[in-house]
């Protein structure tokens, strides 16, 4: 939009932002009403965005007695653990197939490629299988321990922002006598901090909402990630209000965590040439 756009045009856009925002936002405002009203406000009629009185004690039935503060520290650990798992084994290997020029790494690169294209649902049954001739069912460790094998996706975008930075920085830390892991928790690493933090947003969301993995494979309620306590809490069939508490408590940290590393999010997604 430039200077010579006629007002109403700009009046047209805006109010379609402006109207788009709205639609965006309503869901998590109606879910934070909600979430403070009592049982009888729920069924009130015209329902009311501002809920009289103000029922905080959804929240503290959540967070206590039904568990919600283990589970919120069973995510968080098992957040942290792939993240960086995550962001060590993606860079490691993008940094290598970026750098270094042997035989088959285009072929290496294009059949990793390919497995993005794979449905989770193909390798659900045979990837639990293989974790249970492990023994480990009901443990954290088939959530935690693929992360340090390296995902396709996260090799990906660290190896096209790698593949962005100039080669004469290697070619001049070479010179320099400096070793190829000297060259990369030195010189790469540091210079990949947009792409590591897209990464890591990515990865925090990805593992955060994860229900399907923690549905497979934990059986123990004190082991439950707040996915599952959210399916456990609605199994229950509580009211209404406990639910949409349970569903702030899941959503609040994804939102704080985008809005902290939003500046580097966008500067590591633009650098690395993908697009949505």
């Amino acid at each position: 939009m430039n200077k010579r756009t006629p007002l109403f045009l700009k009046l047209l856009l805006y109010v379609l932002l402006i109207a788009g925002a709205v639609v965006m936002v309503f869901p998590f405002v109606w879910m934070i009403s909600t979430s403070l009203k009592t049982v009888g406000a729920i069924a009130e009629m015209p329902p009311r965005i501002i809920p009289k009185p103000l029922d905080f004690s959804n929240y503290e039935t959540v967070w206590n007695k039904v568990n919600f503060a283990r589970y919120t520290l069973n995510s968080f650990i098992i957040v942290g653990l792939d993240m960086v798992g995550a962001l060590i084994s993606s860079s490691l290997v993008a940094f290598g197939l970026a750098m270094f020029d042997f035989k088959l790494r285009n072929v290496i690169f294009v059949v990793m490629l390919a497995t993005m294209m794979v449905p989770g649902q193909v390798t659900m049954i045979p990837t639990y299988l293989i974790w249970k001739q492990f023994r480990v069912l009901d443990t954290w460790y088939p959530l935690i321990v693929p992360s340090y094998l390296g995902g396709a996706f996260g090799i990906f975008l660290m190896h096209q922002y790698m593949k962005s930075l100039p080669k004469e920085l290697y070619e001049s830390a070479v010179i320099d006598g400096c070793s190829p892991p000297g060259i990369f928790f030195r010189i790469y690493l540091p210079l990949s901090k947009p792409a590591l933090s897209a990464l890591g947003v990515f990865t925090f969301m990805g593992v955060w909402n994860n229900t399907v993995g923690p549905l497979i494979y934990l059986q123990t309620r004190s082991k439950y990630t707040l996915p599952l306590g959210l399916l456990f809490l609605k199994s229950e069939n509580v009211n209404q209000a406990l639910m949409m508490a349970g569903a702030v408590i899941i959503t609040l940290p994804v939102v704080i965590v985008y809005l902290l590393a939003q500046k580097h999010f966008v500067q590591g997604i633009a650098s690395t040439g993908l697009k949505g």
